[in-house]
């Protein structure tokens, strides 16, 4: 069985292309993980996702490629 709390290899590189496989269910999913929160509480959700993500990528190097390209629009 594998232990969800062993790190894991990161990538070295920012992936910009499409990788989600299922965008449309995902974003779906995000609004729905909205509903019903306040504008606070909305923000509080998506710091603590991002938190979340950032621990999963683990790479303080791509974590700075996607903060540049959230940056770019």
């Amino acid at each position: 069985m594998k232990d969800s709390a062993v790190p894991h290899a990161t990538a070295t590189q920012l992936t910009t292309a499409a990788n989600l496989e299922a965008p449309d269910d995902f974003y779906q999913a995000l609004i729905e993980a909205h509903q019903g929160l306040s504008t606070q509480e909305s923000h509080a959700f998506n710091a603590r996702l991002i938190l979340v993500l950032a621990n999963h990528i683990g790479s303080l190097a791509v974590l700075r490629e996607a903060f540049d390209a959230a940056r770019r629009g």
